[in-house]
């Protein structure tokens, strides 16, 4: 391979799960328009964000072991294509059913473009050096694009309307389906973890149970209940599990994964309230409104760099106690928010919350993989990005409850309590994790 194609790799690989994160989050500016256009209340605007993030979070896992048995640039270029269908379908769409639908192939996309290009990345740049500062631009990158979202939304959807949202997907990926024909080079793992079908099915059946029960009735956590114990069960059992159980058992592993639900939890709430709130009390235009995200997006952008250095030199505990302390301020601040609020309030409480989730990345996975060996850090991460999705998809489930089925945004302050919860949690669970916890990986 030449030498500048690594990095020509790196940006085809970037630029795929830079589209990844946007579609998790641009729709929530244009969120009130396409309720308007399709005639959706609050439960179907749930929908139409959580179909995307519910499919990618239970398929992450699945997606890249089947990369590593079947090729990972062919599966890439599988995920490019459902990418691509399902943004034509979604743009497409007539009906708030055909919606979700085209977002359920859009997340089965994506879910083979997520892990399957970092795998492609770390196989294509040997040398360490450089694979770590790959993998640094990868991270930056991934945040960039969740916080970059609500903007481009906000852009798009106020100029030719929420369509475009999705019809702007379609060139990126062609560009990209034809670079990686010529430049992303064919690899697979040596040794594949097996598939684990049932394990996936009823992965699958317990997040959207745990989503339906959030967002349509509460009956729905008995399957919830059923499908996560049947779960449990079959991972027990099984030679190669979709997740290995026994991570569980480590404290440090459980708060990662739990402060990871939880920041993406306060992530998505304060998105889709603020979005639903700038546009429906306060009367801004999408394109305003996505401006309003700025400030939250310089503080996403900003800080991973600082996270990833105080990780680095004096472990997870310090970063990720700051990063639940912006959370709780910023939520803090908008808990009395209201039609008379000054902006400067939300634009303010943005930063911080920017700075929460920017601080809050690096520690997260820092923990999850520290103390374990090269051969279980793979599955480690895939765990930690899957629920970070599944904090996503629960945050805007919480969000529709809070404003109720009106939508009538104007008490809010249960979801910025919820938030500041959040962050408050996070904060706190630093204790279980030791200060010099530096993974060596």
């Amino acid at each position: 391979m030449e030498r500048t194609r690594p990095w020509l790799v790196l940006a085809i690989c970037c630029t795929s799960i830079f589209l990844v994160g946007m579609d998790t989050t641009v729709v929530n500016i244009a969120l009130p328009s396409i309720g308007s256009d399709l005639g959706l209340a609050t439960s179907g605007l749930q929908w139409v964000v959580d179909a995307y993030t519910l499919v990618l979070a239970s398929l992450l896992i699945t997606s890249g072991a089947l990369a590593d048995k079947l090729g990972r640039r062919r599966v890439f270029r599988i995920g490019l294509v459902l990418f691509a269908l399902g943004s034509a379908a979604c743009a497409l769409a007539p009906t708030a059913g055909t919606l979700v639908a085209a977002r359920v192939v859009q997340g089965a996309g994506g879910s083979m473009l997520s892990p399957v290009a970092l795998a492609i990345v770390v196989s294509a740049i040997t040398d360490a050096r450089q694979r770590a500062q790959a993998i640094g631009v990868w991270a930056a990158v991934f945040g960039l694009s969740m916080a970059a979202g609500p903007v481009v939304g906000g852009l798009l959807t106020g100029g030719l309307g929420w369509r475009t949202v999705f019809w702007a997907n379609l060139p990126i990926i062609a560009v990209v389906l034809v670079l990686t024909v010529f430049y992303v080079p064919e690899s697979r793992s040596a040794s594949p973890r097996g598939l684990d079908i049932p394990g996936q099915l009823l992965l699958i059946a317990a997040i959207a149970s745990v989503v339906a029960a959030l967002i349509e009735d509460p009956l729905f956590w008995w399957p919830a209940a059923v499908a996560i114990a049947a779960f449990i069960a079959v991972e027990r059992r099984q030679a190669t599990p979709l997740m290995e159980l026994s991570l569980f058992r480590r404290a440090e592993f459980v708060t990662a994964i739990g402060s990871a639900v939880l920041v993406f939890v306060a992530f998505s709430v304060t998105l889709l309230l603020g979005s639903l709130y700038v546009q429906q009390v306060r009367g801004l235009t999408p394109l305003q409104a996505g401006l309003t995200t700025l400030p939250m997006a310089i503080g996403a952008i900003v800080c991973p760099p600082i996270a990833g250095y105080l990780t680095g030199r004096i472990g997870p505990r310090l970063p990720l106690r700051i990063a639940g302390t912006c959370t709780v301020a910023g939520a803090l601040m908008l808990v009395p928010l209201g039609p008379d609020t000054g902006l400067w309030v939300l634009l303010v409480a943005y930063v911080l919350l920017g700075a929460g989730l920017g601080l809050a990345n690096a520690p997260i996975t820092n923990t999850a993989v520290s103390g374990l060996p090269p051969s279980r850090t793979g599955v480690a991460t895939g765990i930690a990005s899957t629920a970070r999705q599944v904090g996503t998809a629960i945050g805007i489930a919480l969000a529709g409850s809070v404003i109720g089925p009106d939508a009538v945004v104007g008490e809010t302050w249960p979801g910025w309590v919820l938030v500041a919860g959040c962050g408050l949690v996070v904060a706190l669970a630093t204790g279980v994790t030791r200060s010099g916890a530096v993974a060596r990986v």
